[in-house]
C-alpha cells in the first residue's frame, strides 16, 4: 500500500515554495502594511495596449494562435531584438511564451539532462534553481556577492567543468538591480564560446536601466547566437504582469524543441495579450520611458534614504530593486524582515530567498507609490535606530 507521500512526486515534495510568496502571504488582507516585497509595477498597463486588446475581443478574436505565437508579434520581437545587435528569424527562432517564467522553464527542460551542470549566478531570481533541479541537473552556485553582485568571466571560467551545460545570467539583476558591465559581458561571452555551453540570458528588465546607460545583450556579441537563449517579456517594462506574455529567442533547432514543449504544456499565449504586446512594441515606447523615469526617481530616493541611515547598498543600475546590507544591525535577513513586518508594518524580502550571498541583505522593490516609499524608509530608519541603541 502506498504511503501518503508516495501519492506525489518526490521532486515536487522536495521543492520548497517561493520565499517571496511566503512573505507576500503574510500581508494579504492587511491594509496597514506597506509592501516593498513583490516585484510588480504599480502602473496600470498603458491605455493603448488595453484598447488594442478590447478591440480584438470585440471582434470575437478569442481563438488559439499558432503554438509559436502570432507571426506579426514574432516579427515585431525580431525587429526589437535588432536594436541590440541580434538577428533572429521570426518564423522559427522566436517563441511567444506565457511570460518570461515559462520561457525559463521551457529552455531548461529543452537543454538539460540528468547530471548536467548549470552555473547559476547568485543571488538570483527564485525560480532558476528549483526549475533546474526539477530537470535533475546539478546546480553550480556562483556567489557574486564577492564582486559587487555581478559575475565575472574569471568566476565563470573557474566554475566550468566537463559536465557544464549552461550558464544562467540575469542583467539587470533581480534581486540586486546590478547590470553586468559590457566589457565583462564580452569576456563572459568568450568563456561561453570557448567551452561551447549554453548561456540563458534573462533580460526581462532590460528597458528599466538608468543614468543614460544602454542595455547590452550577451547574445549580440560576435559568434554568440549559436550559444545564446535570450529571454524577455512585457511584464516589467510595459506593466503587463497579469497578461502573461513573454518570449524566447534562440537558434532554430532549440526553438523547435521549446515550441514542442510549449504546445504540450500551454498551447499558446493568450491571443488578447499577444495583440496588446504588438501594440506595445509598435507604439508603447513613450509610456515605457515615462515609467522608467519614475522608477529612476524612486530609486534615487530610496538609495539616498538607506545611505543616510548608514545601511550600505550598491546603487542599482537597472530593474526596480535595491539590495541593502543589513548585517550591521546584528539580525539575519529573515529576522530583520519578520521584525519589520510585525513592528513597523513594512514588507521586504530576505536576501536568503535568492540563494548564496543573500544572507545579511534584504530586497526592497521601489515599484511602489513614491509617498509610500517615503513612509516605508522612515519606518525602516526608525527600526535601524532602535536596533543600534
Amino acid at each position: 500500500m502506498n504511503t501518503r507521500e508516495d501519492r506525489f512526486s518526490r521532486k515536487m515534495l522536495a521543492t520548497p515554495p517561493s520565499g517571496i510568496r511566503k512573505f507576500f502571504d503574510l500581508i494579504i488582507g492587511r491594509d496597514d502594511i506597506i509592501s516593498l516585497g513583490v516585484g510588480e509595477p504599480d502602473f496600470a498597463t498603458p491605455w493603448s495596449l488595453r484598447e488594442e486588446a478590447f478591440y480584438h475581443l470585440e471582434k470575437g478574436q478569442t481563438s488559439y494562435t499558432s503554438n509559436w505565437g502570432l507571426l506579426e508579434l514574432r516579427e515585431q520581437i525580431a525587429k526589437y531584438l535588432e536594436r541590440f545587435g541580434m538577428y533572429y528569424s521570426p518564423k522559427n527562432e522566436v517563441v511567444v511564451t506565457i511570460g518570461g517564467s515559462e520561457a525559463v522553464d521551457a529552455a531548461l527542460r529543452a537543454i538539460l539532462n540528468p547530471g548536467d551542470e548549470i552555473i547559476v549566478c547568485e543571488p538570483c531570481y527564485v525560480s532558476y534553481q528549483p526549475l533546474a533541479e526539477l530537470c535533475d541537473a546539478k546546480l553550480v552556485h556562483l556567489d557574486t556577492s564577492v564582486n559587487g553582485f555581478y559575475p565575472t568571466a574569471r568566476q565563470v571560467e573557474k566554475a566550468v567543468t566537463p559536465h557544464t551545460k549552461a550558464l544562467m545570467l540575469c542583467s539587470p539583476s533581480n534581486p540586486t538591480g546590478r547590470v553586468i558591465p559590457a566589457d565583462e559581458l564580452a569576456k563572459i561571452a568568450e568563456v561561453v564560446k570557448k567551452h561551447q555551453i549554453w548561456c540563458i540570458s534573462d533580460e526581462i528588465y532590460c528597458e528599466l536601466i538608468y543614468d543614460g546607460r544602454k542595455h547590452v545583450s550577451i547574445g549580440g556579441f560576435p559568434g554568440m547566437k549559436d550559444y545564446s537563449i535570450v529571454i524577455n517579456g512585457f511584464s516589467k517594462a510595459f506593466a503587463m504582469t497579469g497578461w502573461r506574455i513573454g518570449f524566447m529567442a534562440a537558434p532554430a533547432e532549440l526553438s523547435k524543441q521549446v515550441c514542442k514543449l510549449h504546445q504540450y504544456s500551454a498551447i499558446c499565449a493568450p491571443i488578447m495579450s499577444q495583440y496588446a504586446a504588438i501594440e506595445g512594441l509598435k507604439n508603447g515606447w513613450s509610456e515605457v520611458e515615462r515609467m522608467r523615469v519614475s522608477y529612476q526617481q524612486r530609486r534615487n530616493l530610496m538609495y539616498k534614504a538607506f545611505t543616510d541611515m548608514g545601511i550600505p547598498c550598491t546603487e542599482p543600475e537597472g530593474a526596480f530593486y535595491l539590495f541593502p546590507d543589513i548585517r550591521s544591525t546584528g539580525l539575519t535577513s529573515e529576522d530583520f524582515a519578520a521584525r519589520l513586518i510585525e513592528k513597523y508594518q513594512v514588507a521586504v524580502v530576505p536576501g536568503t530567498c535568492f540563494g548564496k550571498g543573500g544572507e545579511g541583505f534584504i530586497r526592497c522593490c521601489y515599484a511602489t507609490d513614491i509617498n509610500k516609499i517615503k513612509i516605508a524608509v522612515t519606518r525602516i530608519a526608525d527600526m535601524v535606530k532602535e536596533l543600534r541603541k
